[in-house]
């Protein structure tokens, strides 16, 4: 263990985190618009990777969650009222950086009657007007189709939704969320006619043939976009990583995808559910 009381990891998930100038323009430019990155919040490993490259996931909505679930960085509470001007913020961005593709991602709004669906739809249409491609990774919005076709109507490129764990471990590290209800909202948006996409952890104490079911469970809703990453422990807090998942078996997760019929994995040690978003359209275009 190490001194702050979180499994040691091994060699292959040892990140080269130094700044470079492009990482630290970007940085500049979020805190001045007063914007919020999952890169940061979420304490993704590959930031500097990235940002480097000019990319980042922008969590709108801002960065206090309603939920608490065990394995998830991101601080929980009671958040602020929305900030109206957030879409025409994130466009500024965007269009400063010159990105192709943007990703979007928010903390959960339980407080909101329409759970920030509304926010959503003006963040994805603004950048969708202006010709960017987007991946909207959202909340469960507790699986109301009301939502989930305001979303739909906006036309995100990329409806990603994450199951995030295994059937038998969803009530240990989510919050309110349930399998089920993830699996319904990704049920929902593809009868929309969206992209649907999904992400889990492992490490978190998962059998292998239950990361298999996972993959069937979503092929049954038609999702077949999926990434795989190591679970991280954020902090002490947090829920412990189990295992550290050896890099062969995310090889043998993907082979075992593909030949089930997914059109596009990521399977890898530091995959995160954004990670290479915009190869995705690459494949489909």
């Amino acid at each position: 263990m190490s001194e702050k009381g979180i499994k040691r990891k091994p060699d292959w998930l040892k990140v080269d985190r130094t700044p470079v100038d492009a990482y630290a323009n970007l940085h500049l430019a979020l805190s001045r618009k007063n914007l919020h990155t999952i890169c940061e919040s979420g304490m993704c490993p590959n930031k500097a990777e990235c940002w480097t490259q000019g990319t980042a996931t922008f969590m709108i909505l801002g960065d206090i969650c309603t939920r608490n679930c065990k394995f998830c960085a991101v601080n929980t509470g009671k958040p602020l009222s929305p900030d109206v001007d957030e879409p025409y913020k994130i466009l500024e961005v965007v269009k400063l950086l010159n990105l192709k593709h943007v990703v979007l991602t928010s903390v959960t709004r339980d407080d909101l009657p329409d759970q920030g669906a509304e926010h959503w739809a003006k963040c994805i249409k603004l950048l969708k007007d202006a010709n960017f491609t987007v991946e909207a990774l959202v909340p469960d919005f507790d699986g109301d189709a009301t939502l989930i076709k305001e979303l739909a109507m906006a036309k995100p490129d990329i409806f990603s939704h994450n199951l995030e764990t295994v059937r038998s471990l969803t009530s240990h590290v989510r919050t309110r969320a349930t399998y089920e209800t993830s699996l319904k909202t990704l049920d929902i948006a593809n009868s929309f006619g969206m992209l649907t996409k999904s992400g889990i952890m492992v490490g978190l104490g998962e059998k292998f043939d239950e990361v298999i079911e996972v993959m069937d469970d979503l092929l049954k809703v038609n999702c077949k976009i999926i990434t795989i990453g190591q679970y991280l422990q954020p902090s002490k807090n947090n829920f412990p990583v189990a295992e550290y998942i050896k890099p062969e078996i995310f090889d043998e997760y993907k082979n075992i995808a593909l030949k089930k019929g997914f059109d596009y994995v990521e399977s890898a040690p530091l995959v995160r559910s954004s990670y290479h978003s915009e190869k995705i359209l690459i494949k489909k275009y």
